[in-house]
């Protein structure tokens, strides 16, 4: 298994955090494992909960209306790639 960055790291908690995902531990997520579909078992409602932390704690907005999404919250390493891209914070 690959190992986070630093930043990664950081996003890893922020999603744990903000998911209540008491099961899994942040360093627990792979970085190039699916977010959706995979060992995490999230959903849409999901996806909502982590635009929503990473808007409050990084300064931009994850529009639904995105259609990059797919790609951007495909793993834990594409969503802190394009929050590095974005971030204001």
């Amino acid at each position: 298994m690959a190992e986070q960055t630093a930043a990664q790291h950081e996003l890893a908690r922020l999603i744990v955090a903000s998911l209540n995902l008491d099961t899994i531990a942040p360093e627990e997520i792979a970085p190039d494992a699916p977010l959706f579909g995979g060992d995490l078992g999230l959903d849409s409602i999901d996806a909502l909960e982590i635009a929503l932390a990473v808007s409050k704690r990084y300064g931009f907005q994850l529009r639904s209306d995105n259609p990059d999404n797919q790609r951007i919250f495909g793993s834990l390493a594409a969503l802190s790639a394009h929050i590095e891209q974005h971030r204001t914070a």
